[in-house]
């Protein structure tokens, strides 16, 4: 797209792993000038969140500079804060990827985003969703922004460029005398890692053989690698770490999980299908992803379900090759183009 529009991406953090993929036409602005694993704990979890919540405006008047004539807002929370700054100029449009019922927790803290982000999205003339549900779930939560120009939009997927990378060699060997689940997903509570975690070690404790390899980084990972160590699971579940490129790992693993306490319409599930993988899933939005897929699992979205259901395919383990999905983007590229052009 950047060979139509001037495009700028605004993010938190700088230096990100995908940042060297951008066209050199694309140009970068951060809030922090570092990557996230380079900030102290304090930083993440109090500095940052208080410096966004009190001086939004601030940041988009010091940060954002420029009058744009459209600015999107694309992830829920801190993002979608700081672009709601009023700019009279500027079209403003915010992209909703999660469950908001559900994104920001529960307690007194998640009653005050969601009353903060009420106003917040109010701000905003047009919300775009990654899936039908999820905009049913926004709209439940935000009942009192019927007003506001609402459209769902699926996820971008370059299906040559994902084809292509899966063909590299990994840097490990993936075991070959049992079954590997493997999984991409930011170490943080949503994916729950901890609980795959305990069903894993139930499991391995039942002499139900298997690995299950974790590709991704995030807030979690020194809780999780203390959980592995507690349930004595080192040598079978595996933390490798945020990849470049993830797609050698899936290719060569016998199942592709995504075992979240809840989803939007995560873009690893479709790449999954166009590397011909069979794949389990929990029960949250993430089945629309599975539209027209047939090698796929739901499993029910507790720790009993997922223990059931992974049993059951560890003893009736199945090797044949699913049909890839083919997957177009002609038709969202032109649902972009027109939102960005009316």
């Amino acid at each position: 797209m950047c060979e139509e529009y001037d495009i700028t991406i605004f993010t938190i953090y700088a230096k990100g792993e995908l940042e060297k993929q951008l066209s050199q036409k694309v140009k970068l602005k951060s809030l922090y000038d570092k990557p996230y694993v380079e900030l102290s704990k304090f930083q993440r979890k109090i500095a940052m969140p208080l410096k966004i919540l009190l001086t939004q405006k601030v940041i988009y008047h010091k940060k954002i500079k420029e009058d744009y004539d459209i600015e999107i807002a694309f992830l829920e929370g801190a993002i979608t804060r700081i672009l709601s700054t009023k700019n009279r100029n500027t079209k403003k449009i915010a992209w909703v990827h999660n469950d908001i019922s559900l994104v920001f927790g529960k307690g007194i803290k998640a009653k005050l985003k969601k009353k903060i982000d009420a106003k917040i999205y109010a701000k905003y003339q047009k919300l775009i969703f990654v899936s039908k549900e999820n905009q049913e779930k926004f709209e439940k939560v935000y009942n009192n922004l019927k007003n506001i120009d609402k459209e769902v939009i699926y996820n971008y997927i370059d299906q040559n460029s994902i084809v292509e990378k899966a063909k590299e060699n990994l840097d490990i060997s993936l075991n070959k005398d049992t079954i590997n689940f493997v999984t991409v997903a930011r170490l943080v509570e949503q994916k729950a890692i901890d609980r795959l975690i305990e069903v894993h070690s139930q499991l391995v404790e039942q002499g139900l053989k298997h690995h299950f390899y974790v590709i991704g980084d995030g807030p979690e990972k020194d809780n999780l690698q203390q959980l592995i160590k507690k349930k004595n699971v080192e040598n079978t579940f595996h933390l490798l770490g945020k990849k470049e490129n993830p797609y050698p790992y899936i290719k060569a693993g016998d199942y592709f999980c995504l075992l979240s306490h809840f989803e939007g319409y995560p873009m690893v599930l479709l790449e999954a299908q166009i590397l011909q993988k069979p794949i389990v899933i929990t029960d949250t939005s993430a089945r629309e992803t599975l539209q027209n897929y047939e090698d796929y699992q739901i499993a029910e979205n507790s720790a009993e379900g997922i223990y059931q259901t992974l049993k059951e395919i560890i003893e009736n383990s199945k090797t044949e090759k699913t049909p890839r999905k083919e997957y177009s983007n002609q038709d969202l590229l032109g649902k972009i183009k027109r939102l960005l052009e009316n």
